[in-house]
């Protein structure tokens, strides 16, 4: 199989529900761990409504189109359409890990799983409806193709972590097949693992007979999807997401019952456990935490850091509302010769460093350099965090109502100022 070799490539998606969360509501977040290089971009696009027959371009392959999209907000490698993670204006969360299992992976290119997580959020208006988005394209359309902007191919399938207001699922995935399980209290993690075992809510109406007729499950006595679907001889990043698995479970154990969107990105950025990665060849590309309150007159709030090391990087807020300033500042630049959109692909490279990390990228050398001016930075963009997760609080407890202009240019604002602590 084309890129299982020992690179220390992971990602960790974390979800918490009441009565694990401190305040009533699902908070959701997502390291993106990715080829160190990869530039990773914040990117907003509105709700539109499509014409019968309308197609979509996704990273490869062209799929119909939906009659509606709903608007979302997506984290993404800047060379693919999809994201690794991302929301929705219904409050709807979704974000996507790489696994092997016993079926092939298809180097034949197809939908990536980062096309699944944008096309369930486009498409869907609950978790629930997301996933069932995601299964039918996965029947329809199968997943394959390289999911790395690098000549060799690097291929894998997916397993999904969604989450709205009210509930989570995870979703699992074997080439087509798929198992997925409902979350509606407490807190779950994923770790490049397949970790549906009995507890299955929903599945492929051929799974069971695919694992018995594979000799993967003899037919008697309960089935387990990781067990029946789960490799024998795992990669070496399959055994190290064991361990990563292990320790976000017990980090969310610690903090139960007192979880908030604070707690998430301490876990997110956590080296110790290796959930926080930097290494040689991969490290964390972009992190998310969202905060979607049971009450739905509070609006959901989703930050993203659009930089590499949440560690070293500012979570900054961003609310749906009409009238949304765009943030250029974290948006890749295009390219009409794309190295990404021509066959053979990634014969070439471009600099797809958007403005934010071009200037984080610096400060970031300045840190290393400068010990003494790196740590003022450091705590000057932790008061900056600090500022952005005050002001939400006192959004979401009540105390504070910001007119829909200052909402609307709140995700921008937040870019620009922790820009200028870079001048």
């Amino acid at each position: 199989m084309a890129g299982q070799g020992p690179a220390p490539s992971s990602c960790d998606c974390f979800v918490a529900l009441p009565p694990h969360t401190a305040a009533p509501a699902v908070i959701f977040g997502k390291n993106a761990d990715r080829p160190r290089r990869e530039v990773q971009e914040i990117v907003y696009v509105p709700a539109a409504t499509h014409r019968p027959g309308d197609r979509v371009q996704c990273t490869y392959i062209e799929i119909e189109q939906a009659e509606r999209t709903h608007a979302v907000v997506l984290s993404r490698p800047a060379w693919l359409w999809g994201a690794e993670m991302g929301a929705n204006e219904h409050g709807v969360c979704v974000g996507n890990e790489g696994v092997w299992t016993r079926e092939p992976v298809g180097e034949d290119e197809a939908l990536l799983g980062m096309d699944l997580v944008r096309l369930g959020l486009e498409r869907g208006s609950s978790a629930r409806e997301a996933l069932e988005v995601i299964t039918a394209l996965l029947e329809r359309h199968g997943q394959g193709g390289s999911c790395k902007e690098e000549p060799v191919p690097f291929v894998y399938h997916n397993t999904f972590l969604l989450a709205d207001r009210g509930e989570a699922w995870v979703l699992e995935t074997a080439g087509r097949y798929w198992a997925a399980q409902r979350i509606q209290e407490g807190s779950r993690n994923i770790s490049n693992q397949l970790s549906i075992g009995t507890d299955i809510t929903a599945e492929h109406a051929e799974l069971r007979q695919r694992a018995q007729s594979q000799g993967w499950w003899s037919g008697a006595g309960e089935f387990s999807f990781a067990k029946a679907f789960s490799l024998e001889q795992q990669p070496p990043r399959m055994e190290a997401a064991k361990a990563r698995y292990r320790a976000g479970k017990e980090l969310l154990r610690q903090h139960a019952g007192h979880i908030t969107a604070e707690t998430f990105m301490a876990i997110l950025r956590d080296k110790a456990s290796g959930i926080c990665v930097d290494s040689e060849g991969f490290r964390t590309a972009g992190s998310m935490v969202s905060v979607l309150p049971r009450d739905p007159a509070l609006p959901c709030v989703h930050f993203f850091t659009a930089t590499p090391d949440p560690s070293r990087s500012v979570f900054k807020p961003f609310i749906f509302v009409a009238g949304l300033k765009p943030a250029p500042q974290v948006m890749s630049p295009s390219f009409s010769d794309d190295p990404a959109k021509k066959v053979p692909r990634f014969q070439s490279t471009v600099d797809r460093r958007h403005e934010l990390y071009r200037r984080h990228q610096a400060a970031l050398e300045l840190m290393d350099r400068d010990q003494e001016q790196g740590q003022k930075l450091q705590q000057t963009l932790r008061d900056l965090e600090r500022q952005g997760l005050e002001a939400v609080n006192a959004l979401l407890g009540g105390d504070v109502a910001p007119s829909p202009e200052e909402l609307a240019e709140l995700f921008f604002d937040c870019v620009d100022a922790e820009m200028k602590f870079y001048k």
